[in-house]
């Protein structure tokens, strides 16, 4: 008996931990990815997973797919503070937004320098001498097409919190935090860099492939998206941009899906299996629009 319970723990497979199954499933190209999901869509419906842990799960795939310019704060709506200027003259800022973290820059937006975090400017009330410079922690830079998946790897390993996206001639594009990734599998987190109220509905993102681009909460109102995207969606049926695109697909939307509504182009950057959180939209050009 002794030699047969042996000889079954030697066969047996070894554990894996949680982490090690959630990184299986982000492998570059799985072969049944979408039939994968279909199954894990109808072991919901019969109650055999609920709807967080199914959300989870389409976000660990999502990670895989998503580069760092599909979710980085933009270079414009960046918070940053100028070293080379007197510190009166930027920590007012500080104080405005509460962030944690400041990309500090030397003169220009380009010419990142470190990150400042905000704790570290008790000593400036503590210290008679203070210089900004000797509290500056490195920062660390990544390119645009970073996949999700690698950072959020990246950032574990090494203990960050935030990088700067750079294009392909090394200027500043956006910034990207550890909460933005883990955002795309568990949902929305409160942070410093969420959405506020009803004039962020709407931010504009770097133009993608084919045309401008913008980042929109699915609650944005039909009025509100025609009038700052310069569109004429109909509002009869629904009011919210989320509400047009689940009449669009007839379905609850998906993440990762993408389709046309008239010369736009939509992919569902943020959802669950109950509702649409986030969108992309990007326009497409005019013979693009009637080629379609």
């Amino acid at each position: 008996m002794q030699e047969h319970s042996s000889s079954v723990r030697n066969d047996a497979k070894p554990h894996r931990s949680l982490f090690e199954r959630l990184t299986a499933l982000i492998s570059p190209e799985p072969e049944n990815r979408s039939e994968l999901l279909e199954v894990l869509h109808d072991a919901h419906e019969r109650n055999l997973i609920d709807a967080d842990a199914l959300s989870m799960i389409e976000g660990v795939f999502q990670v895989s797919d998503l580069s760092a310019r599909d979710i980085m704060i933009p270079r414009s709506q960046m918070d940053v503070i100028d070293i080379s200027k007197p510190i009166e003259e930027w920590l007012p800022l500080v104080l405005e937004t509460a962030h944690s973290r400041f990309p500090a820059i030397e003169g220009e937006r380009d010419k990142v320098v470190g990150i400042l975090l905000a704790k570290d400017l008790l000593r400036y009330y503590a210290e008679e001498s203070f210089d900004v410079r000797d509290m500056l922690r490195p920062a660390i830079f990544i390119p645009e097409s970073k996949r999700l998946n690698v950072l959020l790897r990246d950032f574990r390993a090494n203990h960050n919190h935030m990088a700067i996206v750079v294009d392909e001639y090394s200027g500043v594009a956006g910034l990207i935090t550890i909460e933005d990734v883990l955002e795309q599998i568990v949902g929305d987190i409160e942070d410093e860099y969420d959405f506020d109220e009803e004039e962020d509905n709407i931010l504009s993102i770097k133009e993608g492939q084919l045309g401008p681009r913008w980042r929109v909460k699915a609650l944005t109102e039909i009025g509100q998206f025609n009038e700052e995207l310069d569109t004429g969606l109909s509002d009869e049926d629904v009011d919210t941009i989320g509400g047009l695109v689940s009449k669009h697909l007839a379905r609850m939307p998906h993440k990762g899906d993408v389709f046309d509504i008239e010369n736009l182009r939509f992919e569902v950057l943020r959802a669950d299996a109950r509702q649409i959180h986030v969108l992309t939209v990007e326009k497409l050009p005019p013979a693009m629009d009637e080629q379609d």
